[in-house]
């Protein structure tokens, strides 16, 4: 009986296929999960800084445009326009109450941002239609219960015109503003009645000052930039927000409270056109070696 097998040659051929196959088998292999895992880090990267840019856009949307400045780490001020300068890692500015503007499940605003001249003095001023009881309120509410009331807020003239270092606050080593003239941001404390303000600087009121019909209420200013700041440019950092202060009452940023935005951030550059603010945010991934990706926004 003769029984079938390989011969050498057969046998031979099949460990070079099997060797072929092994080669270029694991490279594609390797390189199917590479590109999975590109894919998943460029997606995850994409989306994050997305949100980010959006997120600071958000606030940046209903900023008192006036009031935006740029900051170094040792709080000294400098140019906004045409500002590309990593080492300038603070973005800041006042925030107008939009949720209380926007009011109630009644579509009521809890501020108006209507002075009646006629009606206010000196001493008083009346905005008809605003509830500062339904506006304290609310206030307690988006800063988390820690002690910021309606007291500590700040009306801004639409029209007005202040040096930006002292009107606004920003220059916190003379302390808070002790004038309601040379100054933009107004400090404010609620009236007898519910839409009525009074001026909460001790013996000071609204004598000699230009009050216009309309007006922005703000409770807080906002920062933006990044923490663990490496001034080489070299590493990330965390991008963070601050609120919850208010530089017209000698606070600085980092007096309020601070809320995560995204980790592994490399860049946070931003620039000013006028009233026009361009952010970008450029972030890291500890996967892939030597990739970044960057986001832009344009807020108008």
């Amino acid at each position: 009986m003769r029984k079938s097998a390989f011969t050498l040659l057969e046998l031979i051929f099949v460990i070079v296929v099997i060797g072929i196959l092994s080669k270029y088998g694991i490279e594609l292999l390797s390189q199917a999960y590479k590109n999975f895992i590109f894919s998943s880090v460029n997606n995850a990267l994409q989306a994050n800084s997305a949100a980010a840019v959006e997120s600071i856009a958000a606030k940046l949307q209903y900023r008192i445009k006036d009031s935006v400045i740029a900051r170094r780490l040792d709080n000294t001020f400098v140019g906004l326009a045409g500002n590309t300068d990593p080492d300038i890692p603070i973005l800041e500015w006042v925030g107008a109450d939009i949720d209380g503007f926007r009011g109630n499940t009644a579509v009521l605003p809890h501020w108006s941002g209507i002075i009646d001249l006629d009606l206010s003095s000196s001493t008083t001023l009346v905005s008809p239609g605003t509830d500062t009881g339904a506006l304290n309120t609310l206030i307690g509410i988006l800063s988390h219960g820690s002690g910021t009331t309606i007291n500590n807020a700040a009306l801004y003239f639409v029209g007005s015109d202040s040096d930006i270092r002292t009107g606004y606050g920003w220059d916190h080593t003379t302390g808070a503003l002790t004038d309601q003239n040379t100054s933009v941001m107004h400090r404010i404390k609620t009236g007898t009645n519910a839409n009525e303000f009074e001026s909460a600087i001790v013996g000071v009121d609204f004598n000699g000052t230009d009050i216009y019909e309309y007006y922005q209420l703000a409770w807080t200013a906002y920062a933006v930039g990044i923490t663990d700041y490496n001034a080489t440019g070299n590493g990330t950092g965390t991008l963070t927000l601050w609120y919850d202060y208010q530089p017209w009452n000698g606070d600085i940023y980092t007096d309020g409270k601070s809320a995560v935005i995204m980790d592994d951030v490399s860049t946070f550059q931003f620039k000013a056109v006028g009233s026009i603010v361009k952010i970008q945010v450029c972030v890291n991934s500890d996967l892939m070696e030597d990739y970044s990706l960057c986001k832009e926004k344009t807020v108008f």
